[in-house]
């Protein structure tokens, strides 16, 4: 039998002590038990008492009680609400082992919320949001959505693949954007979610038929959300299709590591690992050069504010900020690497972004305008800033781009992961 000692003895409806039998139990506290076992028996409570007899008792003897366990992965699912169609939305939450926390829909794979502690340990929510289904319906800003079948935009809607020219909904001026009318953003994913010793995730797959918002090819589309024990939250695509077709994939999330409504994000401190950049036209379509960010408000090789140079991004097409696909210094295409470091001062709140992709669309909120309220938070311009990584904008009609057409017999993968840390 081995002792320990008891901190408080503790008696009167207070009790916490394991002792070798009923008899001494009861010489010492002047009753029975509350849980027996044959022996040794087990006296449990929570409350402290400061009555004498329990002040009195201070070593008792005892067998070597377990810790408590330590917190494990898990998964939770709920229903969220209904789309204007009257379809069920589901919720999915992810908790690692320390207490760190995703909650994903089901519908567009929209990264709801994920909530990650601050320098002094509380946790908070710093994916920007809406309430109910129907406002992700009717306004699409793209909040934490999955983005495609193909991200970013398409010159005037069309593009030839194998001699086909294709025509693909207009819906950003002139030019496509985002998969189109109704992209995955739009649509209910199969859900399976799971959890082990590593982490929690949530499996999420979708086809989109051939012709679907004009695109050849039945796309049988996997993402999976990782929220590992290690605070990483990892996105890996995979995809197959049965004819050519342009793919390119992304997570649309909006952040504000002070607190998804928490205010302007130009005090964030950003650091991108790219030495060049994609300038656009008026409709915000790469010309075609890839040129160097030296010297030009799109420099973040060293950390600086976000709202640093912001005010000298002059082009009307931007909106008073940062919306440009910016191209990482890869070390070898399609190899994991840094693409972005983001740190909010106040809370301490630390975002590390690798990802296999070649290119990154940093954007500042320039076209959040105020119109958006989540209770009676507004979102205003410059409130939250995304970095979706991707594939260049426009690639198939820009042949001196990476490729992004996916063929018959190949399989389409791209990881993103973002690793959550504090600087105090």
């Amino acid at each position: 039998m081995k002792k320990s000692v008891l901190v408080a003895a503790l008696t009167c409806g207070a009790l916490a002590t394991i002792a070798a039998d009923a008899t001494f139990a009861q010489s010492l506290f002047g009753r029975r038990p509350l849980f027996r076992r044959a022996t040794p028996w087990v006296v449990v409570e929570t409350a402290p008492c400061e009555c004498a007899p329990c002040a009195a008792v201070e070593e008792v003897a005892q067998p070597e009680v377990k810790k408590a366990e330590a917190m494990k992965a898990s998964f939770s699912v709920a229903e969220f609400g209904k789309t204007k169609e009257g379809e069920n939305v589901q919720v999915f939450t992810l908790t690692n082992a320390n207490g760190l926390s995703a909650k994903i829909l089901d519908f567009g794979g929209v990264l709801y919320e994920m909530n990650v502690p601050d320098k002094d340990g509380k946790f908070g929510n710093v994916s920007c949001n809406y309430p109910t289904i129907p406002e992700y319906q009717d306004v699409r800003p793209y909040f934490g959505s999955l983005v495609g079948r193909y991200g970013n935009r398409i010159a005037k809607g069309k593009f030839t693949l194998d001699g086909v020219e294709y025509s693909v909904p207009v819906n950003n001026g002139e030019n496509a954007l985002h998969g189109g009318l109704k992209g995955f953003d739009q649509v209910i994913w199969a859900a399976t979610p799971a959890a082990d010793e590593n982490g929690a995730s949530l499996t999420l797959k979708y086809t989109a038929k051939d012709g679907e918002e004009g695109y050849p090819g039945n796309l049988a589309v996997v993402v999976v959300y990782t929220l590992g024990n290690d605070n990483t939250l990892k996105i890996d695509y995979t995809a197959t299709t049965d004819k050519a077709t342009p793919i390119n994939l992304t997570n649309h999330t909006f952040w504000n590591l002070g607190g998804a409504t928490s205010g302007t994000i130009r005090d964030h401190i950003l650091q991108l690992n790219a030495s060049r950049y994609l300038p656009t036209d008026a409709g915000l379509i790469p010309t075609g050069e890839v040129a160097s960010v030296e010297g030009t408000p799109l420099d973040f090789r060293k950390a600086k504010p976000i709202g640093q140079d912001i005010d000298k991004v002059a082009e009307e097409q931007f909106n008073g900020g940062y919306d440009h696909c910016i191209v990482l210094d890869q070390a070898k295409p399609g190899e994991m690497g840094l693409c972005a470091i983001a740190k909010d001062p106040k809370t301490g709140r630390v975002m590390k972004i690798e990802t296999t992709e070649p290119a990154v669309q940093f954007y500042s909120g320039n076209f959040l305008d105020g119109s958006t309220k989540v209770g009676d938070y507004v979102y205003a311009k410059h409130t939250a800033f995304c970095l979706e990584t991707q594939h260049y904008p426009n690639s198939p009609n820009q042949p001196e781009f990476p490729s992004t057409i996916l063929k018959p017999g190949e399989t389409y993968r791209h990881t993103t992961v973002h690793t959550f840390t504090v600087e105090k």
